[in-house]
């Protein structure tokens, strides 16, 4: 089973990974490739593709760099479940949203309520900073030093239409 939502991210570009799912530090368009979720497009429409990046994350497992993170709660992303009405926005201040589409559970992980997961039965949309920022230089610094201090917000919004 796939998951069927339809979602829709507030962002241009993504981080590219290796096969171990670590940002290569090129920041990369999602112009004209299986990322580009500008418009709300079912999150399985393109996850099959013959495209590297999904590859190696067995589907999606990448951070979406999100345009004005960092300043307020800015949308972030909205997904739709179309069987359901249900209705996610995240908002954040965070710079980037980790999107992971289930792609590792096989049908043998037992979670909540004794249920099994599915391979793709679900999806994750994680607020944070650029994974491996120590590493990059041209990534937003996530070093704090002392007397500094961390402050930020997501908020996940539910609704139904």
């Amino acid at each position: 089973m796939q998951v069927r939502s339809v979602w829709t991210p507030v962002a241009e570009h993504f981080l590219p990974t290796d096969q171990r799912a670590i940002p290569t530090g090129e920041i990369r368009s999602v112009e004209g490739t299986p990322f580009d979720f500008r418009e709300s497009t079912p999150v399985g429409a393109r996850i099959n593709d013959d495209d590297e990046q999904l590859r190696f994350g067995n589907g999606y497992n990448h951070t979406w760099l999100l345009i004005g993170g960092g300043r307020s709660a800015d949308l972030a992303a909205e997904v739709y479940a179309p069987g359901t009405g249900r209705v996610m926005k995240v908002l954040t201040t965070e710079p980037g949203l980790q999107f992971f589409s289930g792609s590792f559970p096989d049908g043998t992980f037992r979670g909540k309520g004794d249920r099994f997961y599915p391979f793709r039965g679900g999806l994750c949309l994680e607020a944070q900073h650029y994974p491996d920022s120590p590493n990059h230089p041209g990534f937003p610094s996530t070093v704090l030093r002392p007397g500094e201090v961390y402050a930020q917000t997501t908020i996940y919004r539910f609704s139904l239409i």
